[in-house]
């Protein structure tokens, strides 16, 4: 008899669809605009002049044993350092950028230079030198702080009034409604007492047109 000869297993392996990962919905932000630039910019200057000061020489100079035995070590350190602080220093600047909302408070401080141009330009004679803030009185200094808050709490409150007033306008269509069930249910109340009366008029008056009963023999 021929040695039976060992059995080939064979692995059945189903390939792996590849699992389509959730699309992430990113938030917009708002346009950074030439502030945004200008302080990105600024930060990338001081950067570039503080990361010079860490240059390979004077590197060399703070490690002078290993400059000399193992320069090839200490030039990757200083450059992963040079590297390492550049992005932290970036993410931080990134961090306080959003935490502080500074690209929309400086669309916000553009907005308000545009319009004061704007007005500037509206007004009778731009030529003329603008009045000075500290010389305006302390009514129109108010005003001008307050106005847009108080703007915007009397809108508020205009809304909340309207929707007070919608309230107040469906209660008492409900409460007419009410009335108008309540007087028809009265209504016919009555009108079945009415009818009760004119029933027991009616029996009174049959009772009287009958003849009177007479009485049953008494038994012996």
């Amino acid at each position: 008899m021929a040695p039976a000869q060992p059995r080939k297993h064979h692995n059945h392996r189903t390939p792996k669809t590849p699992t389509q990962r959730p699309t992430r919905t990113t938030r917009t932000a708002p346009d950074p605009g030439p502030p945004r630039g200008a302080a990105a910019g600024a930060l990338a200057a001081a950067a570039n002049h503080s990361l010079d000061k860490i240059s390979m020489d004077n590197f060399a100079a703070c490690f002078p044993t290993v400059a000399v035995r193992a320069p090839g070590t200490l030039e990757f350190v200083q450059r992963k350092m040079v590297e390492r602080l550049g992005d932290l220093w970036h993410k931080e600047f990134e961090r306080i950028m959003a935490d502080r909302q500074v690209v929309a408070r400086l669309n916000e401080l553009e907005g308000l230079i545009e319009d004061a141009a704007r007005r500037k330009m509206a007004a009778p004679d731009p030529t003329s030198p603008p009045t000075a803030p500290h010389t305006l009185p302390a009514p129109t200094v108010l005003h001008a702080h307050l106005a847009p808050h108080l703007a915007a709490q009397q809108s508020q409150l205009s809304a909340k009034l309207a929707d007070s007033q919608a309230a107040n306008a469906r209660l008492w269509e409900e409460i007419q409604a009410q009335r108008a069930e309540m007087e028809a249910l009265l209504g016919g109340v009555e009108k079945a007492l009415r009818d009760v009366d004119g029933a027991n008029a009616l029996l009174g008056r049959s009772r009287r047109s009958l003849p009177p009963r007479r009485g049953r023999p008494r038994r012996m």
